[in-house]
Formats: C-alpha cells, sequence, structure tokens
C-alpha cells in the first residue's frame, strides 16, 4: 500500500496531518521530502558576509582536502575519445 501523508519534523518524530489507516505497530518505510527549500545553513546569521565555506573552515580536514583534488583531477583529465579515419 502506498499513501501519502503530510506532516511536520519534530526531532525524531513527525506529526502527521491525518489518519494512516493502519494499525498501531504496523511496520512502515518512510521516505522523507521536503515540500520547501531548504533554509539557510546552521550557523548563518541576517546580515552575515560569512560564505558556507569559511562557516565550514572550522571543522575541515586533510581528508576533505584529499576529496576535492581527487574529484578536480578525475574532471580534468582529457575523455574526448579520438576519432581516426
Amino acid at each position: 500500500m502506498i499513501k501519502i501523508v503530510h506532516g511536520i519534523v519534530h526531532g525524531k518524530t513527525i506529526k502527521l496531518d491525518s489518519e494512516t489507516g493502519l494499525e498501531d505497530g504496523r511496520k512502515v518505510e518512510v521516505i522523507l521530502r521536503s515540500n520547501e527549500l531548504p533554509g539557510p545553513p546552521p550557523g548563518w546569521k541576517p546580515g552575515s558576509n560569512e560564505t558556507a565555506a569559511g562557516m565550514m573552515a572550522s571543522s575541515w580536514t586533510e581528508e576533505d582536502d584529499r576529496i576535492l583534488d581527487e574529484i578536480h583531477l578525475q574532471r580534468s583529465k582529457n575523455s574526448r575519445r579520438e576519432i581516426t579515419e
């Protein structure tokens, strides 16, 4: 059975707008999809000129740098094949 029910998240609890029609104790699978655009990143204050990258600087690691370097190298490779006649 598939039924779309809307609700509001409160921590680990979702308060639904309507009854589910299912008995208590029934196991279900929940797929979350927000109907709104995401808000500002955590820690952002109105009027702040700080970028998201600047706000993450304190938690950035060398592993993060390594991953970005690897992505850059993969994107830089020439993936086009030469056409031979």
